[in-house]
């Protein structure tokens, strides 16, 4: 089956002590797309400007990702960021955000997306992500971002929001702010409380955890030498899972934990080069070859 991923889509410039890149590809429903395009056919939906260079475009569009949604504002500039690593990949500094025609983004889904059976609404305001609910049928498994922003200004709409979806990805922190719960297990137990059918907890190079009411799935991070730039790492780990979940047309515990895997070893792609240079030319067998190296080291065999 087929997904449709509606988020950001951006130019980043990016700095870490590996390196720099200036103005490169990237946003939330960019690093997604791109992983769950490995899997099964995509349809993005998002706005850039007129700004939005050929060679960005062209990214997407060898990856046979679906562009329709994709709105071009005439004299308009692409949602630009730049941020700042220090030598712990999980702390970063933004130093300019603008929003530019993200600022005014109106999510329309092609009439084509609308029969959509897997839907992934990445990281924006809760009442976009409520618009695109609004425009799909009955029957679609909805995944859903969401960040600390949201959650401190947008409380009200983000609780009705998880009454209306199947899978909640956030990190320990958000989950914590969340909550009011610092424990990953009571955090996860509270969301899902609120209506979600499952929850992600993510922690970074420490794994990350899916919960729902009947079974609990935690994973490692895949162990990786080399971090150059951690960037879209959790957009990309969504990108894997929801992917795997559309590949398989099936949501129930087992390919659930399978999608934690596979989401789990591409998001370790990303963080092996800048920007989407880890994911732009990326196969599916070679997902498949991590997939199987990670399910080697973390197996228990033998008898006690």
């Amino acid at each position: 089956m087929s997904i449709v991923i509606v988020g950001s889509v951006a130019v980043d410039t990016i700095e870490t002590p590996k390196g720099r890149v200036e103005r490169a590809l990237g946003g939330s429903a960019t690093y997604s797309s791109l992983v769950a395009s490995r899997f099964c056919p995509v349809s993005l939906v998002g706005v850039v400007g007129e700004d939005f260079s050929e060679l960005h475009r062209s990214v997407l569009e060898s990856r046979k990702i679906d562009l329709r949604g994709l709105e071009t504002v005439p004299g308009g500039k692409t949602f630009f960021w730049h941020g700042r690593y220090g030598s712990d990949p999980n702390e970063r500094e933004t130093l300019v955000t603008e929003l530019n025609v993200f600022e005014k983004f109106r999510p329309v889904l092609p009439e084509s997306c609308r029969s959509t059976r897997y839907l992934f609404l990445g990281n924006i305001d809760p009442e976009l992500q409520h618009s695109v609910l609004d425009q799909v049928g009955d029957g679609v498994f909805v995944g859903c971002d969401t960040m600390n922003l949201w959650i401190a200004n947008k409380r009200e709409s983000l609780a009705a929001l998880l009454g209306r979806i199947d899978i909640l990805f956030v990190n320990d922190g958000e989950a914590a702010q969340l909550t009011g719960e610092s424990n990953a297990i009571c955090a996860a137990r509270a969301i899902l409380a609120m209506g979600p059918y499952a929850v992600v907890i993510k922690k970074g190079e420490h794994g990350a955890m899916l919960m729902t009411e009947t079974f609990r799935f935690v994973t490692p991070a895949f162990p990786l030498e080399n971090v150059l730039d951690p960037t879209g790492a959790g957009d990309s780990f969504a990108g894997g899972f929801m992917g795997c979940l559309a590949a398989a047309g099936d949501t129930g515990e087992s390919t659930l934990k399978r999608a934690m895997m596979f989401g789990t070893v591409s998001a370790s792609f990303t963080c092996e080069d800048f920007s989407v240079a880890g994911l732009a030319n990326l196969e599916y067998r070679d997902i498949r070859r991590r997939f199987d190296e990670f399910a080697l080291m973390t197996a228990v065999g033998g008898e006690f």
